[in-house]
């Protein structure tokens, strides 16, 4: 069996073209959700662990990307909350339901945010808790997941439930069970594609969310690259409306 960078390309473009022909429907709800929440003065609020904070970094905080956006992070109970450093190195910390509540709580959110969440599995404790936690405090919950891999294996929250379940919209990022896409002579696979579909999805959803507020007459508030003339300026003007509501560390 030879494995091919070129194998992968192919297995790339067949996940981007199923997933932009399938989850249409999908991102304009979602685009509509989000896009609801920033006319409302509101902020969106973006959480995933592991691999999955590279979707939360898409969403929040990058040129070309909304300007009223929060990231989540499991690193937040020590910047925010005072826990020692020690504490990031616990590899349960992403499956133990209780982080999501000190989380939260430690966020800077208000009851008009909407939140996406992503999680390649849906399956983990804290993601699962922070999206029943997020819908009992009455916000919107966009989900953003492999439906094929969380429909092959069993929740590890106590509720039995999945992201997936929980949410107002889900989008599927095509990734197949494993996440890897080309399988290895002894087992196992190489080459995943959730990083790379999930992240498509986040910028459909973003440019969906600014062709709606152009179409209403609002000029969408996004950054541009802090590397270009003007840009940390424009964006420090954008960042004062939403001071307190918007965190924006290294």
């Amino acid at each position: 069996m030879t494995i091919r960078s070129a194998d992968y390309v192919e297995v790339i473009r067949a996940a981007i073209e199923r997933v932009s022909t399938t989850q249409g429907e999908r991102v304009a709800h979602a685009a509509d959700l989000l896009t609801a929440t920033i006319q409302a003065g509101g902020v969106i609020q973006a959480f995933g662990c592991g691999h999955s904070e590279a979707l939360a970094m898409e969403i929040a905080g990058r040129a070309g990307g909304l300007v009223p956006t929060n990231r989540i992070a499991l690193r937040d109970i020590v910047l925010y909350g005072g826990e020692p450093l020690s504490a990031l190195a616990d590899p349960q910390l992403e499956r133990t339901p209780s982080v999501a509540h000190r989380l939260y709580d430690l966020a800077p959110i208000k009851p008009d945010d909407t939140f996406v969440i992503a999680s390649n599995s849906g399956v983990n404790g804290a993601v699962v808790e922070m999206a029943q936690l997020v819908k009992q405090r009455g916000h919107a919950l966009v989900a953003i997941t492999s439906l094929e891999h969380s429909s092959r294996v069993e929740s590890r929250h106590a509720s039995g439930l999945k992201l997936g379940d929980l949410a107002d919209v889900v989008l599927d990022n095509g990734a197949p069970y494993g996440d890897a896409s080309l399988p290895l002579p002894g087992g196992g696979a190489v080459g995943a594609v959730s990083s790379i579909t999930a992240a498509l999805l986040a910028q459909q959803v973003v440019t969906e969310v600014v062709a709606r507020l152009l179409a209403a007459g609002v000029t969408p508030p996004v950054y541009l690259s802090d590397n270009v003339p003007g840009g940390r300026e424009h964006n420090a003007a954008l960042e004062a409306r939403y001071a307190g509501r918007i965190r924006r560390t290294a």
